[in-house]
């Protein structure tokens, strides 16, 4: 059999299979051993699906043997829910002797409580195992359950020195394929992604998130798309002439954030044209981002991942409403013209990852 270490990082490769799939749920995998062999397996698929302990119960077809293992990348819950608690199922099956926690649940209501009915019904249980990433798998549900609020991460690219706007007839691409391909797959990961509307008319994005699957297959999705105009700019014009966000097949999927400023008949276009609209008082600044979050609460939209422009960016962070950043680096330097300098300080433990010839530094952000 393989380490208590070795088996997690199964478990954990199970529950990535799920990758942004369990919103408002976290993701989870299982396993089941015996002898020293993998003999079964599971993951937490979907919202409202069996959780991944059960999957991999139901996956065995038998009651485990006496003296089994089941892993888990988080603590096995304690209360029954939509599905069973699972430590009952654990129990009720039989055979199981001992049990590998990951994570702790990060819910202040029932946090230990799984290993405590665990242990208190013999089983030995082990926790803690590969616990900082089994925790970093559920970045949004772990902020989600604490706070009641969304997760709200900046996503920005820049030069080497700090500039994120390239100057007029430049190329828009500051980092290179491997980081846009990384970009995608965050976008996976979060239900929404927001941007401004100077961003929407400069580069009429689609907002989508596109991967390939390991047999080389291409697929592409799109979660909710929020657009922050607080005039309605970028419905002006037109209807052949909307940005893509208000006219593709995936426009019941873009909700636009406004303001008291909107233009009433704009507003009336896009709602005909089955495009959502978000109406505040304001959509910047400290209570702008407040009431955001609020709505976003309400539709239980758990995790939001914002692409700017600069001015958006730089807003949310005066705002304090950006909890985590991603920032990109290309090893370009800037020159005459750029402009939107960035300096996002991370608190300690952010992360540093390379993307072809671009850095990523990710964290949560300094409060102080």
């Amino acid at each position: 059999m393989g380490t208590d270490e070795e088996l997690l990082g199964r478990a954990l490769a199970l529950a990535r299979r799920a990758w942004g799939a369990t919103h408002p749920n976290p993701m989870v995998g299982a396993l089941i051993v015996e002898d020293g062999e993998i003999v079964a397996e599971g993951w937490h698929a979907r919202d409202g699906g069996p959780h991944a302990e059960r999957v991999a119960l139901a996956a065995l077809g038998r009651p485990p043997r006496a003296g089994a293992t089941m892993v888990v990348t988080l603590e096995p819950c304690s209360t029954a829910g939509r599905t069973g608690a699972c430590c009952d199922a654990i129990l009720r099956a039989g055979g199981v002797a001992r049990v590998v926690i990951g994570a702790t649940d990060p819910n202040p209501a029932h946090a230990g409580r799984g290993v405590d009915v665990l242990r208190a019904a013999g089983l030995a249980v082990t926790t803690g195992v590969r616990a900082e990433e089994c925790a970093e798998l559920n970045l949004i549900f772990n902020h989600w359950i604490t706070t009641g609020r969304p997760f709200i991460a900046g996503k920005i690219a820049t030069t080497r020195d700090g500039f994120s706007r390239p100057p007029q007839g430049a190329d828009r691409w500051i980092t290179g394929a491997a980081a846009r391909e990384d970009v995608h797959y965050w976008r996976r990961l979060f239900p929404a992604i927001a941007v401004g509307a100077g961003t929407v008319r400069s580069d009429n994005p689609a907002l989508t998130r596109r991967w390939r699957e390991a047999d080389g297959t291409v697929r592409e999705d799109c979660g909710w798309r929020f657009v922050f105009d607080a005039t309605l700019a970028t419905a002006a014009g037109a209807e052949a002439n909307w940005p893509r966000v208000y006219a593709d097949a995936w426009k019941q999927r873009t909700i636009v954030v406004t303001s008291a400023a909107a233009d009433a008949s704009a507003l009336a276009r896009l709602e005909t044209a089955g495009v959502r609209v978000w109406k505040m008082e304001t959509t910047r600044g400290v209570a702008g981002w407040a009431e955001f979050s609020r709505r976003c609460a309400a539709e239980r939209i758990t995790g939001v991942y914002l692409e700017g422009g600069f001015e958006l960016l730089a807003d949310a962070a005066r705002a304090g409403a950006l909890d985590y950043g991603f920032w990109y680096r290309s090893p370009r330097e800037s020159a005459a013209g750029w402009g939107g300098r960035v300096e996002w300080m991370f608190a300690s433990g952010f992360r540093t990852e390379r993307h072809g010839e671009d850095e990523l530094l990710r964290g949560f952000f300094d409060r102080r």
